[in-house]
């Protein structure tokens, strides 16, 4: 089977992080003996927040995103690089896949000639389902939603919603990352909708820890990951445990806030900003931690708390999400807490750190957890398996 995967958050040398979680998919369906060829649509346009800067910063990124290599190979999958122009993002995201359409149909139609393509998997409706739409190659399509389609894009973009509803209506089937998300998927258009997870590596052992006690989130610093609440948790829980240090990995435009925030509540020295790590340095940095907090709200899914997890960090997260609702359904080692609670959220820490024979079983159980239910084999088997469904 040959399949071509679409997608528009992909790593590239300028960006490590981005996407992974699309290449860990495409590596666990290559793994269950899928051809895999990537295609990522490479906007020539620095983010807003950078251009902001200043010429000598945009100048820099720009400059990045052009020396781009348009071909590499990542760990063993061919991918290629797509360029495309579109405008601004805040007032016509919806439109990008009209912007990106014709340089990925001369793509595609390059990749069936030399290769053969049996079927196109492209991550999100919008917009590389929407520029797959478009591009009108002959072979099933099927379309990835992460929750952004759903959550964001289709309630707060102009023409989002009809645009989230083309690129689902296109597909043969949709994969969805978790239950809350298959519904919202039918809801916006999807006719046949499967959950397939995503996954994490198991170390064969949890890491050996010492020092201090310590919470780590590892996520990007926007408003909606609610850093700022295990920073008050962090304050509250400093008479009970005052050696207990916050380790925040990952960057954003919420750092400056976080950073104020830190010292207003008198805990800045007890806080390690650590700014974007690689995927294994930001894995060997979170798993020397004590526990995972990330109560955080529109979670789709949540690959950061599976990861911690199967390095046997007990997790939190947000009650009500579908992501964090359907880890805690799956096993032990994973805690709900109301959304904006500081006082449950510092109990729920609290109890963990206070005995240590409840924190050893819940290390094991989250461990355990993962590899029952969340692993990047397990992803790969549900990928092909939904590949095989679509392609009957």
């Amino acid at each position: 089977m040959k399949v071509a995967v679409v997608a528009e958050f992909y790593p590239r040398r300028g960006d490590p992080v981005l996407g992974v979680w699309a290449h860990r998919q495409a590596l666990a369906a290559h793994a269950a003996g899928v051809e895999v060829h990537v295609l990522v649509l490479h906007r020539l346009v620095p983010p807003r927040a950078v251009l902001a800067t200043g010429p000598a910063g945009a100048a820099r990124a720009l400059g990045g995103l052009v020396r781009e290599p348009r071909r590499q190979e990542l760990d063993g999958l061919p991918v290629t690089y797509i360029p495309y122009l579109s405008p601004p993002r805040d007032r016509s995201y919806a439109s990008w896949g009209a912007w990106a359409a014709s340089p990925l149909t001369l793509a595609l139609r390059r990749l069936r000639r030399r290769v053969g393509i049996d079927l196109i998997h492209a991550h999100n409706a919008v917009p590389a389902g929407d520029a797959v739409r478009r591009a009108g190659i002959d072979v099933p399509i099927v379309v990835s939603v992460h929750g952004g389609d759903v959550l964001y894009t289709a309630h707060r973009q102009p023409g989002g919603r009809e645009a989230v509803a083309r690129g689902l209506g296109a597909a043969r089937l949709v994969l969805a990352n978790s239950r809350g998300i298959a519904g919202l998927a039918r809801a916006h258009g999807a006719r046949e909708v499967r959950v397939v997870h995503l996954g994490a590596d198991a170390p064969r052992s949890a890491p050996a820890r010492s020092g201090p006690p310590s919470i780590v989130t590892v996520g990007h610093l926007v408003a909606r990951k609610r850093h700022a609440d295990v920073l008050r948790a962090l304050a509250v829980l400093s008479t009970r445990h005052p050696a207990l240090r916050y380790v925040i990995v990952g960057d954003g435009p919420e750092r400056i806030a976080l950073e104020g925030l830190a010292a207003r509540l008198g805990v800045a020295e007890r806080v390690e900003f650590c700014g974007q790590l690689s995927p294994a340095a930001a894995l060997e940095r979170s798993r020397r931690c004590t526990v995972f907090a990330m109560p955080s709200t529109d979670e789709a899914f949540g690959v950061a708390y599976i990861e911690a997890m199967a390095g046997g960090l007990p997790a939190i997260g947000c009650r009500g999400e579908p992501g964090p609702e359907e880890i805690a359904a799956a096993g032990d080692g994973f805690m709900l807490v109301p959304p904006g609670d500081i006082e449950r959220l510092s109990q729920r820490i609290d109890e963990l750190l206070s005995d240590p024979h409840r924190l050893r079983e819940a290390s094991q159980r989250a461990r355990a957890t993962v590899a029952a239910s969340f692993t990047w084999k397990r992803c790969g088997e549900q990928t092909l398996a939904a590949y095989a469904h679509a392609l009957r």
